[in-house]
């Protein structure tokens, strides 16, 4: 390993006067003097002086944006603007040359389109970097959060023989040959000869085992890839994505519903608290982004105000029905400005009613709970009056943010419901065994990590704030 200093450490000033050594990559380089060097420690760079007269011209001809450089010298207080230290540099050494020719991250304003299609290299601009570490920052504090709490962290598999959402939009695993499967007699795909000896899936949740440890374990979370073979183009839609998802005994809906509120103020807490850096980088993007935008088209809150009042603001709860008869008497349901127009009860809610129900009527976070049973999973604990014990939590810019709900821990509610909703009950017997082997009340939700990421990053597509996107057509990288 290079011995070197991180720039995050030096810019506190504690080394001025010490010889110091620095890694990192070029940003740019002024009047054949002045480097900018980033080494993705934090955000600021730090800047290297070098006297040209004492190095030689081939050397400093290397000294490109994108290079990658180690450099070595005192550390003085700056008396330039925008920086309070810089590097007085005496040794220099080009570690990875990168052809000013060639190297696609020029020192210019970059379209996120363009930059999707350089994933590789991205991370390098402010932007991004400032993303990374936030990403890196609310992991963290999604294990903090439940370790403190007393949740374990389960591991729940990526490969399954189930689907826990029952919409059947999966992606199959198998290791037979794609050119000459082998046939049943009817003519259809032997999975009895694949792999696992029968078909299998990428997980779209890891819900239902999760559930088997937290009847055991009281209080449980997993925090793992799922995957959604859904033909969305849309900016809140991946194909692969992160989903945390806690489990716990003995908590009825209202109890998740307090969980999920108490978890999301502590996620945006921390970052305001730990990034805030990054996220004055991000506000200011988000607000020269809104100045090429028309006036109604523009956030009425900067990034960290729209944070701060989320935290502030304890968080609306209305029933779906109360939603309903909200939606059906607004101004754009009654003139049909809803693409969905609301008619009757029973409606499955879009992103643009749950966005209208928190930006426009309560103007803070919502919680929806008590849904038609129709239109919601199998596993849910259905009410006295034929509703499903089932909550979303509803953010400003985002829509629905996190799902969950009571479970049905009675076993003649949850057979019914299966058959009703055509579940096979053979293949999910072992899921069965916990309503017939002590089975106790229990609630649980699932968030997606990379909607929790947009809204404390203000990136408008999701496909910003995962380090490589899959989307329909696009598995790069």
């Amino acid at each position: 390993m290079i011995a070197r200093e991180k720039i995050r450490d030096l810019l506190n000033g504690e080394k001025v006067g010490d010889e110091v050594t620095v890694c990192g990559w070029v940003r740019t380089f002024r009047s054949n003097r002045f480097i900018s060097l980033n080494d993705g420690t934090c955000a600021a760079n730090l800047q290297a002086v070098v006297d040209f007269e004492k190095f030689d011209e081939e050397q400093l001809k290397k000294v490109t944006t994108g290079a990658c450089l180690k450099v070595t010298g005192t550390l003085v207080e700056s008396l330039g603007a925008g920086q309070s230290v810089e590097v007085q540099v005496e040794k220099l050494e080009v570690i990875g040359e990168a052809n000013p020719e060639k190297y696609p991250l020029q020192p210019k304003r970059h379209s996120l389109e363009f930059l999707r299609e350089i994933a590789h290299l991205r991370v390098r601009t402010n932007t991004f970097g400032a993303i990374y570490r936030v990403r890196h920052a609310v992991i963290y504090a999604v294990h903090k959060f439940f370790h403190e709490k007393g949740f374990y962290n389960i591991h729940t598999p990526i490969i399954t023989g189930s689907d826990a959402e029952g919409a059947g939009e999966m992606f199959r695993v198998s290791a037979l040959d794609p050119k000459s499967p082998p046939l049943t007699e009817s003519g259809e795909v032997d999975f009895t000869e694949d792999f696992f000896g029968k078909e299998t899936n990428l997980t779209v949740s890891g819900q239902l085992e999760g559930e088997t440890a937290a009847l055991a374990l009281s209080e449980i979370y997993t925090f793992g890839p799922t995957f959604r073979a859904e033909n969305s183009n849309t900016s809140r839609h991946l194909a692969e994505f992160w989903m945390i998802e806690p489990e716990m005994a003995f908590y009825d809906l209202e109890d998740s519903m307090d969980l999920a509120e108490e978890f999301l103020k502590y996620l945006i807490n921390y970052v305001l608290t730990h990034c805030r850096e990054d996220l004055d980088i991000l506000d200011k993007r988000l607000a020269d982004e809104d100045k090429q935008k028309p006036a109604l088209e523009r956030s009425p809150m900067g990034l960290i105000e729209k944070l701060q009042f989320t935290l502030e603001n304890e968080y609306e709860r209305i029933t779906y029905t109360e939603a309903i008869n909200i939606l059906k008497n607004s101004k754009p349901n009654k003139k049909k400005k809803f693409q969905y127009v609301i008619e009757d009860w029973g409606a499955d809610l879009q992103s643009e009613h749950e966005r209208y129900l928190v930006e426009k009527h309560f103007k803070k976070p919502v919680i929806l709970f008590n849904y038609p049973k129709e239109i919601k999973a199998f596993y849910m604990r259905i009410n006295d009056d034929d509703t499903v014990a089932a909550m979303d939590v509803l953010f400003p810019g985002i829509g629905e943010i996190i799902g969950g709900s009571q479970r049905e821990e009675r076993l003649e509610y949850l057979e019914k419901r299966m058959d009703e909703m055509g579940v096979p009950r053979d293949e999910l017997d072992w899921y069965l065994d916990l309503r017939r082997f002590g089975s106790a009340p229990h609630s649980g939700f699932g968030l997606g990590f990379e909607r929790m990421m947009q809204f404390l990053t203000g990136m408008g597509n999701i496909r910003d704030v995962i380090p490589f996107p899959r989307t329909p057509g696009n598995a790069e990288f």
